[in-house]
């Protein structure tokens, strides 16, 4: 979307002469948008502190936090300290500022900052421990009612902040709205990659009330990590961006100065009461994390709030740092997305006894007490409706703790919704478009129920770049492991009639190589079509050049996809691809992944979104006994890797930073053999890929600026299951075949992967993500970009079998009993093809037929599958399996005929089942 460097020729890319990208003001930038000179500013005078886990400093004139690191780690910094001085003015927010919106009776809410216009603050006499004490309430701004006393605090070794708000008046007030700004290192402005992954950070919240908290990690994915945590009375009950000024509705002062952009997601406040925003901004908004409260101070009451930073010295130990700082601590296995033909558990260690849990809405949830057989409460979550849902925990030491649930239809439903929606509401044929889009599926509006024709980013109506491929890689990618003849049929149509020789060329030279849109505005050539409603003036409406543009690589995974899914079909299956055979569509991806190296250079330098695809066709090439091609692409792809392997973090894009690339390169470390590397890029995914108590934060990972380019309100902001949440989740799961014991790893992608069809909704729309902001919290109204989050969702869909050391016999994806050593498993994931089991390291797969139920022995190690009877398309199944974890026994099948590294075997009429033995 944005124009870099200009394209590389195809030989300085297989020969790893490929440059490091420049900072993100050279690298990043709109067309047409000038450089800067940067500005130099004064020093600002600090005063410098220590605590047993922190070197700190507090500005000397306001007391607002300027450094904090981890103790002896000067050259890293949790918060902007190199911008300190940029950053001094008014209306910059800092940890250490407040906002209030307060009222009394009578009267409409009024606010408070204490940043908007800072007026000298009164220095109070400390007490033993306390490091910084001022009264503030002069930086408030005039008329307010409060005195405003703001402390710094050592106690017992934990750094401290806290807030004591007096009503000074005569009257009862009201506070509904109370936030502390929480400013964290996120900006990649005028870095490298390398220097974003060793000085920034990004914070992830979990909004839970009581429990709620902040974790702050490092790029690098490497610790200590940061938590900040609530003290008594500062609950975490809504998360409000800080609004940047410059685009702030006249007269809000709860602002900041720094620009929101590619480079900086911006700040936002810990926000410990919220109804006074919930009356005004967030009036039309959808369902709050949490039920919004104020806070009411009669004449001379006080109320005292704080929050604590502590130090995890890793990002999977942060669950047990909770513990330690005798927080409540929730963890949701498999999640907290639940099918309503599933069922989840719950697992709760507190320092207070649970005194109730209540369901809103009520009857959405039920949790069931159950034995858990160590030092966590267990309990069995069973959902019904559908959408949003909350477990309120309350402890008997009053604290309230809110878990956050997504309820959705049994996953097989989920899967023919989109199936059937993609292939009827969104499916075009207009036989004399003039853009050569039909038949196709193109993108929709929810709101207006059509389909999207024109757009001024004119890709999300021209069927490529992801905000327009997006439906249907979907509805593509949903017939692999679920194909229906008749969806099959037309998009093997759309895929030999419009992506095959008008989106991708299909002759020449160029053969295979994938134009950027097919959809343009160019206004002489059709001057009566365009809608003269739509904004085209802006860069995003791309002229017919621009569109047929075959540079960028970005779009060549997407039609890799069509043409490798109808392979599969075509081989595995019977009846279900009719207009040509599968070794056609095979070559056919080959082509596009050998064009995008021909014909996209530059980008291709890059890992791609979708970009595992590659690997599978490769595989498919080898099995299949083309060595010719395989070999041309296993060069090709090794070129790569072998400049990947050079870089310390080889994780550039188009943007500054992104969250696409990693998934590609490691897929590509670990098939060369490049270990260190593929290590080095599941860390990094950790650090932006979380696990925490919400569907929506859970496995979520980072995107906050794609709404520009694929989604209906168009603007900066934390984007919830963006396609960036399943597409990271394929190498996690890959991590975690390798290394069984590390059940963080399953947790983020199991999450991830879910999250990916919580935007499914009950009619089968998929849309681009949720907007997390509180004056919306809800989906985003078009589809957009979300079929790349749906492939990631169908390539890993599949059960796990798990045995962990703190919480027993656990599964992911399907309902599992264990008596003994003996279990037995009913996988009900969106697939019922893919199947591990933990203990065994053993990885199973069907690339035809289905897999009703497991049972495992532990002691022998012996698997015993039972598979659906035969279908008309598959008479058939198609059996793989490995053992992936070092060392592991390798195993034997008792049934089926050698089949391309693989086993075929007849089904019939009833169940089959197979005996997979340890040898």
């Amino acid at each position: 979307m944005k124009r870099l460097l200009k394209p590389l020729p195809l030989v300085a890319l297989v020969l790893g002469t490929l440059p490091t990208l420049l900072p993100a003001t050279a690298a990043y930038a709109e067309e047409g948008e000038a450089q800067k000179p940067k500005k130099v500013f004064p020093p600002i005078q600090q005063t410098a502190m220590q605590t047993p886990a922190f070197d700190l400093a507090l500005r000397a004139d306001t007391q607002t936090l300027s450094h904090l690191s981890p103790k002896g780690d000067g050259a890293f910094d949790f918060v902007p300290a190199g911008r300190e001085a940029e950053r001094a003015g008014d209306g910059y927010v800092h940890i250490g500022d407040i906002h209030i919106r307060l009222k009394t009776a009578g009267t409409d809410w009024q606010d408070f900052s204490s940043a908007h216009a800072r007026k000298q603050i009164a220095a109070l006499t400390t007490a033993p421990g306390v490091l910084a004490a001022a009264d503030i309430t002069a930086s408030m701004g005039a008329g307010i009612p409060l005195r405003v006393e703001r402390r710094w605090v050592n106690e017992a070794g934990v750094l401290a902040l806290r807030f004591t708000l007096v009503n000074t008046g005569s009257e009862a007030v009201e506070i509904g709205g109370l936030g502390m700004p929480m400013v964290f290192d996120n900006i990649i402005l005028d870095r490298d990659l390398d220097q974003a992954h060793a000085q920034a950070s990004f914070v992830d919240p979990y909004i839970g009330r009581d429990a709620g908290y902040l974790q702050v990690t490092r790029l690098n994915g490497q610790g200590p990590a940061l938590l900040v945590l609530p003290e008594k009375g500062t609950p975490l009950e809504a998360y409000r961006p800080v609004l940047e000024a410059r685009a702030a509705p006249k007269g809000d002062i709860f602002t900041d100065r720094s620009q929101r952009s590619q480079v900086s997601e911006g700040f936002y406040d810990w926000t410990v009461a919220s109804k006074g925003f919930a009356e005004k901004e967030w009036a039309k908004a959808g369902q709050q994390w949490n039920e919004p409260t104020s806070i009411t101070l009669a004449p001379g009451e006080s109320r005292t709030i704080g929050l604590r930073f502590v130090t995890a010295p890793s990002i999977r130990a942060i669950e047990d740092t909770l513990v330690a700082n005798k927080r409540p601590v929730a963890v949701g296995i498999p999640g907290y997305v639940v099918p309503t033909d599933q069922t989840a558990s719950l697992f709760l260690k507190t320092p207070s006894k649970v005194a109730k849990i209540e369901s809103f809405p009520a009857g959405a949830l039920t949790a069931t007490s159950e034995k858990s057989g160590s030092d966590w409460a267990r309990y069995r979550i069973k959902a019904s409706g559908w959408g949003q849902a909350r477990l309120t925990v309350t402890y008997a030491d009053g604290q309230k703790q809110t878990v956050s649930y997504y309820i959705t239809k049994p996953l097989e439903q989920v899967m023919a919704d989109i199936g059937r929606f993609t292939t009827t509401e969104q499916w075009f044929e207009g036989k004399n478009d003039p853009f050569h889009r039909s038949p196709a599926i193109l993108s929709y509006d929810r709101e207006e129920n059509k389909i999207l024709t024109q757009d001024g980013r004119v890709w999300v109506a021209g069927m490529s770049d992801e905000g327009g491929a997006g439906s249907w890689v979907a509805a593509i990618m949903k017939q692999l492991d679920n194909p229906n003849p008749e969806e099959v049929a037309k998009l093997e149509t759309m895929v030999n009639q419009t992506v095959l020789g008008h989106l991708q060329v299909k002759d020449g030279p160029q053969a295979g190589a994938v134009k950027k849109s097919l959809f343009y505005y160019e206004p002489t050539e059709f001057p009566n079509y365009y809608d003269p409603g739509i904004n085209w003036k802006n860069w995003t409406a791309w002229s017919k050049k621009d569109s047929n543009d075959l540079g960028r690589s970005y779009n060549y995974p997407h039609v890799a996809i069509g043409h490798w899914v109808l392979y599969r079909l075509a081989r595995d299956n019977q009846g279900l691809v009719k207009q040509h055979d599968w070794k056609f569509y095979l070559e056919w991806a080959y082509r596009t992944s050998v064009a995008m190296m021909r014909d996209a250079p530059y980008y291709a330098q890059f890992g791609q979104m979708e970009g595992d695809i590659f690997l599978d066709v490769l595989k498919d090439l080898k099995r299949e006994g083309l060595t010719t091609e395989a070999t041309e692409m296993e060069g090709l792809m090794k070129g790569r890797a072998d400049h990947w392997r050079t870089l310390k973090f080889p994780f550039g894009s188009e943007m500054a930073w992104d969250s696409t690339g990693q998934p590609e390169v490691y897929a590509w470390m670990r098939y060369f053999g490049y270990q260190p590397q593929a290590d080095i890029t599941r860390e990094v995914i950790l650090g932006y890929d979380p696990t925490i108590p919400s569907w929506g934060y859970n496995g979520n990972a980072r995107r906050y600026w794609d709404f520009l380019y694929g989604g209906k309100v168009s603007r900066i902001e934390r984007q919830i299951h963006h396609y960036g949440s399943a597409l990271n989740a394929v190498p996690l799961f890959d991590a975690y075949r390798q290394n069984p014991t590390d059940l963080h790893l399953l947790r983020v992608a199991y999450g991830g992967m879910m999250g990916g069809i919580t935007n499914v909704d009950q009619k089968g729309f998929g849309s681009a993500a949720f907007h997390a902001w509180p004056d919306m919290m809800k989906w985003d109204a078009i589809t957009g970009d979300y079929g790349m989050g749906f492939y990631g969702h169908a390539i890993t869909s599949a059960t796990y079998v798990v045995n962990d050391a703190k919480f027993g016999w656990l599964g992911f994806g399907g309902d599992l009993t264990a008596k003994g050593g003996k279990v037995r498993v009913e996988p009900k994931d969106g697939a019922r093809r893919r199947l591990f089991i933990a203990p065994a390291g053993l990885w199973v797969t069907l690339e035809a037929g289905r897999i009703k139920s497991a049972d495992y022995d532990a002691k022998t190690g012996k698997v015993v599958l039972t598979l659906d009877p035969a279908s008309t398309a598959a008479p058939t199944a198609r059996l793989l399996f490995e053992t992936t974890t070092a060392g592991g026994k390798t195993y034997a099948a008792d049934a089926g005929t050698a089949d391309r590294g693989g086993y075929a075997i007849p089904l019939g009429s009833g169940e089959t089942t197979v005996t997979l033995s340890p040898r």
